[in-house]
C-alpha cells in the first residue's frame, strides 16, 4: 500500500501578524512566517507526523516550486512533482490584531500545459491496487475541472482509494467512480446542490445523498461547529470543536483530513479518531502553521462525540 497526495496548485504561504492595518501607510508586522504549502502538501506533512509516509505529486514551477520540493525532502517526504513553466504561487495571510480580522490573499498560480497534465495522469495510472490518492485544493490555470473525473475513473479502474478535498462541483461527476472519501464543508455542499445555506441537519441529509450517489465515506467539516463523519453503511458521528483563539484557518481542514485519514488507514476507533482529528485541526487554527500535536490531547478533552441517526 502506498499513499500519495496530489496538489495541482501548491503554494508558498506567507503568514503575517500586524497590530493594525491602514491604507496608504507603512504597516509594521509583529511576526511573519514562510511555509511550503498547498492542501495535499499539508496532508503529507500531517501524516508524516502521525507515522505514515506518503509521496507528494502535483505541479511545480521555478524557484518557488523548488522551495516546496526541498522542504518536503528535508522532512523526509518523497515528492515527484511535474515540472512546469512559470512560478509556483505565493499567497499572503494577514492577521490584524486590533480588529481581530484575517485577510487571505490567494494568487491564481501558473498556467499548466496539456503535456504536463498528461504526465500527471500517467503518474496516477502507475499507482497500484489499494494505494491511496488524496487530491486536494484548487486547480491552476489551464487545467479543466474534468481532470478530476478522469483521475477518479483511473482510480476506480486501478483499485486505488481516491480521496477528494476540492471545492469544484465537478466532484459530483466523480461520484459514479465511488471515491473512498470526500471532505467537503457545508458551504461547498450547499453550492454543489444549488442552495444558499445549510443547517447542520440539512448538511447531514445532503452528506447522505453524496453517499447514495457513490461516495464511500464523507468527512464533513463544520469549522467552529466541529465535524461529522458519515460512513458507507450510513452510520454517522458528530462532534463539537474545542474553544481557542483562532490565528489562521488556512490549513485546519488539511490537518483534519490528514489526521482522520490516518486513523481510517490504521483502523482506529471512529469516535476517538474524529475527536483527535478535530482537535488537531483546531490546533492548527490556533497557530500560524501546522500543528505539532503538542496540545492535541488537551484540546481533545473538550470534545464530545455523538453517534447520530441518518
Amino acid at each position: 500500500m502506498g499513499i500519495y497526495t496530489c496538489t495541482m496548485n501548491p503554494a508558498i504561504d506567507l503568514f503575517i501578524e500586524t497590530e493594525d492595518m491602514q491604507a496608504s501607510k507603512v504597516n509594521r508586522t509583529v511576526s511573519n512566517e514562510i511555509q511550503a504549502n498547498g492542501k495535499g502538501v499539508n496532508v503529507s506533512l500531517i501524516m508524516k507526523q502521525l507515522g505514515l509516509d506518503s509521496t507528494a505529486l502535483g505541479f511545480s514551477g521555478g524557484f518557488t516550486g523548488r522551495y516546496i520540493s526541498d522542504y518536503l525532502t528535508e522532512q523526509r517526504i518523497a515528492n515527484h512533482f511535474v515540472e512546469i513553466a512559470g512560478l509556483t504561487r505565493i499567497n499572503v495571510f494577514t492577521k490584524v490584531n486590533a480588529s481581530n480580522q484575517e485577510f487571505k490573499l490567494v494568487n491564481q498560480g501558473p498556467t499548466v500545459s496539456l503535456e504536463a497534465q498528461e504526465l500527471l495522469l500517467n503518474q496516477v495510472k502507475n499507482l497500484t491496487e489499494n494505494d491511496y490518492l488524496i487530491i486536494s485544493g484548487s486547480l491552476p490555470r489551464g487545467v479543466d475541472p474534468s481532470i478530476l473525473a478522469a483521475i477518479a475513473k483511473i482510480c476506480q479502474e486501478k483499485g486505488v482509494q481516491a480521496v477528494f478535498d476540492v471545492s469544484h462541483a465537478v466532484v459530483l461527476d466523480c461520484l459514479q467512480y465511488q471515491p473512498y472519501l470526500l471532505k467537503p464543508n457545508e458551504e461547498e455542499i450547499a453550492e454543489w446542490f444549488g442552495l444558499e445555506k445549510l443547517s447542520k441537519e440539512q448538511a447531514l441529509l445532503y452528506a447522505k445523498k453524496l453517499i447514495q450517489l457513490g461516495a464511500k465515506n464523507i468527512l464533513l467539516s463544520l469549522g467552529a461547529d466541529g465535524a461529522m463523519y458519515i460512513a458507507k453503511d450510513l452510520s454517522a458521528w458528530s462532534c463539537n470543536a474545542p474553544a481557542g483563539k483562532v490565528v489562521n484557518t488556512a490549513c485546519s481542514g488539511d490537518t483534519l483530513l490528514g489526521s482522520f485519514l490516518t486513523g481510517l488507514i490504521k483502523k482506529q476507533d471512529t469516535a476517538a479518531n474524529l475527536a483527535q482529528s478535530v482537535a488537531a485541526g483546531s490546533s492548527t487554527a490556533f497557530r500560524s502553521g501546522l500543528t505539532d500535536f503538542s496540545d492535541v490531547n488537551a484540546l481533545q478533552r473538550q470534545i464530545q462525540v455523538k453517534k447520530m441517526e441518518v
